[in-house]
């Protein structure tokens, strides 16, 4: 039988660890980064991160793409539409001008073709980046920007356009179809808004 002392000195199994959804990056943690990739010509992670922010798609799907669903003919798109795995949804995304000057950059460095998986893995065994390399990349760029690991993970990338856009728009609807969600409550948790919205009004409030 356990002694009452023993009880007391087991740690919960949460201790020390975020509990609950990934922080998105900041503004300026996306500039930050974006001219640190640039600087040291890491042509690669630039295009995946821009992508990345700008899609707003799962690792699943983010890794999966192919050339061919960014490009019409030689040309980048400035939109494109992808049927998420999880959900087996369509859900469509726009590229802006920067993201698609990075993947253009990276298509043309590694010689790739329509059909070819725009971020092939360097893995023999595998086709196209895992989610776990995703997954690690992604821990280095939170590194490089001096972040807690434990704040980041790859649905902040996920979230991270999504809710910069609903702050300055508010337009919760928008950001539920840019998410592929089917309904807007799982919207609402996702993005966390009730609770932040809460916490802002209760900021603005002088008592």
């Amino acid at each position: 039988m356990e002694s009452i002392a023993s009880t007391v000195r087991r740690e919960p199994w949460n201790k020390g660890k975020i509990v609950g959804q990934k922080a998105p990056f900041k503004l300026k943690d996306i500039w930050a980064l974006r001219i640190r990739l640039q600087m040291e010509g890491r042509v690669r992670e630039l295009a995946l991160f821009n992508l990345g922010i700008d899609s707003k798609l799962r690792g699943c799907d983010l890794v999966a793409l192919k050339v061919r669903d960014v490009c019409h003919g030689d040309q980048l798109a400035s939109r494109a539409i992808v049927m998420q795995h999880k959900t087996q949804r369509p859900v469509q995304f726009e590229i802006t001008p920067a993201t698609r000057e990075a993947v253009q950059s990276w298509i043309k460095l590694a010689a790739l073709k329509s059909d070819d998986y725009l971020f092939p893995s360097r893995i023999h065994n595998s086709p196209h980046l895992g989610t776990r390399q995703y997954a690690r990349i992604l821990g280095d760029w939170v590194h490089d920007l001096g972040l807690d690991p434990a704040d980041y993970g790859t649905h902040s990338m996920r979230r991270t356009k999504a809710t910069l856009i609903y702050r300055r728009t508010k337009n919760l609807r928008a950001v539920q179809l840019l998410l592929g969600h089917s309904k807007l409550e799982s919207t609402v948790r996702y993005l966390g808004i009730e609770v932040d919205d809460a916490l802002e009004i209760s900021e603005q409030t002088e008592i």
